[in-house]
């Protein structure tokens, strides 16, 4: 009986350490920092599409952007990050031209303004990132159905001056 006890005290003396350890304080690991890095830019718009691989320290980014500038930025704030040994940018700048600037607004104005997908356009960063490269889209990002996925697809086919679309959209997965 007695030695149940001091257990139960050395239990609930190690209780504390075991929430300070696990309270939030953990540092995150580069993965979790280069998607916040990202994310957080401040020229990240609807119209570019960021992605990286981690493979130990190396980080390799991906994507395409309407301005350059975020292609250096990315680069720069990802070589930043404690931990990341190396940076090999693979990101494209996609090329200046009126006619897909007019399609970008266009699929945008098709896309979110559809009931159903509406709700989305609020978002700090919407979900659905709207790639325009010669005329030819790119629908990328997550949606939180097959309805949504299709309407998005459906209704960027419709816009004038759109040649293609790819929909590269993804169902996020229910959480049951």
């Amino acid at each position: 009986m007695k030695s149940n006890r001091w257990l139960t005290i050395a239990a609930l003396a190690a209780l504390p350490l075991l929430a300070a350890s696990t309270n939030g304080t953990k540092p995150l690991d580069v993965t979790e920092r280069v998607r916040h890095e990202l994310v957080m830019l401040p020229n990240l718009g609807v119209f570019d599409n960021l992605a990286f691989r981690v493979e130990g320290g190396r980080v390799t980014l991906f994507g395409a952007v309407v301005r350059p500038v975020l292609k250096s930025s990315a680069e720069r704030v990802v070589a930043a990050i404690p931990g990341v040994t190396g940076v090999e940018n693979r990101i494209e700048v996609l090329p200046l031209s009126r006619f897909d600037d007019q399609a970008r607004f266009g699929v945008f104005r098709a896309v979110y303004s559809w009931p159903g997908l509406d709700r989305l356009a609020w978002q700090a960063l919407p979900p659905v990132r709207i790639i325009v490269k010669n005329g030819h889209v790119a629908l990328e990002g997550v949606v939180a159905n097959e309805m949504d996925r299709n309407a998005a697809y459906v209704r960027a086919l419709a816009v004038p001056g759109v040649f293609s679309v790819e929909n590269h959209l993804t169902v996020e997965r229910a959480s049951r």
